[in-house]
């Protein structure tokens, strides 16, 4: 029989090629790590690892004996799940989400699933960077747009699209886009996302795209400043309908360029195919989908 622990330090060393990493992210002492390491091998009868003073391969022993762990692990996961389905929903979530998104419509939802369920804790990040779900001490990732990795387990929560949005105040003072090509003349709020600097803005009428490449005075690494910007009438931002509906519903953003619809940006929760769905996990993507559904998500969206 195999240690699922042992199982466990495997993966985590093959995910973050260091030992000493996936030890201190299960906190194991290095030598309780070592010693489980050179168990497993030793049971395989098989060199896992092509050690070097950096870093930790995988051979090809390893590389096959990898995917059967991961399975084993999660099958396992799995079973355990069913157990415990009838019993508390129990156990520590890491959650990593998009600021905006994060802050304005997911915390207060968040708040309420630990009321409704008090033996669940959990850990949030806020970032519009993408994380690394095989590498980052996180459990699972809210999501904009389509998933391009195929190896992530997706579950989708609300589709939605970008819009462009800006205050009153500004629309006063600068007058307001007839066509996409309009925003060349307008002040564009930018943001960086994985890709680099997104102000690259993809419209469509009907089906064909049009694509602006836009400028502005200001950029940030977190989008939720962008919309700032905009609320405090500084220039046009093209952002998810999920993150300034109550914005524009108040008043305090108008939506323009309706006539032309924004990029889709469907919003998912994502996680590994290690962490199967455990009973917290159920839970809470099925509380986030009825709040999701109680909500006006879209604006275009046909």
């Amino acid at each position: 029989m195999y240690s699922t622990t042992d199982l466990q330090l495997f993966i985590h060393t093959a995910d973050l090629g260091s030992l000493s990493k996936a030890a201190r992210q299960l906190d194991f002492l290095p030598a309780t790590a070592s010693a489980s390491l050179k168990r497993l091998e030793q049971q395989l009868n098989a060199r896992l690892f092509v050690r070097s003073t950096r870093s930790m391969r995988l051979t090809p022993a390893g590389a096959l004996f990898l995917d059967y762990s991961r399975q084993a692990l999660a099958l396992l996961q799995e079973g355990q799940a069913l157990l415990n389905a009838d019993g508390p929903v129990s156990g520590h979530l890491r959650l990593s989400m998009p600021s905006d998104v994060g802050r304005n419509i997911l915390l207060p939802w968040l708040d309420a699933f630990q009321q409704n369920y008090p033996q669940v804790t959990l850990s949030l990040q806020f970032s519009d960077r993408v994380v690394d779900l095989f590498r980052d001490p996180v459990d699972v990732a809210f999501r904009y747009g389509k998933l391009d990795d195929s190896t992530l387990i997706s579950q989708p929560l609300a589709a939605s699209r970008r819009v462009v949005v800006a205050a009153p105040s500004y629309l006063a003072q600068h007058g307001r886009p007839q066509a996409p090509k309009d925003l060349l003349n307008h002040n564009c709020l930018l943001y960086y996302l994985q890709r680099g600097l997104f102000n690259n803005w993809r419209f469509y009428a009907g089906k064909t795209p049009i694509d602006v490449k836009v400028r502005g005075d200001r950029m940030s690494d977190d989008a939720a400043i962008a919309r700032l910007w905009a609320i405090a009438g500084i220039g046009v931002a093209y952002k998810s309908w999920l993150d300034v509906r109550q914005d524009v519903a108040e008043g305090r953003l108008e939506i323009l360029l309706e006539q032309f619809a924004g990029e889709e940006a469907p919003l998912s929760m994502v996680y590994p195919h290690r962490n199967s769905m455990s009973p917290s996990l159920r839970a809470l993507l099925t509380f986030l989908r009825e709040k999701f559904e109680a909500i006006d998500q879209g604006i275009g969206l046909n």
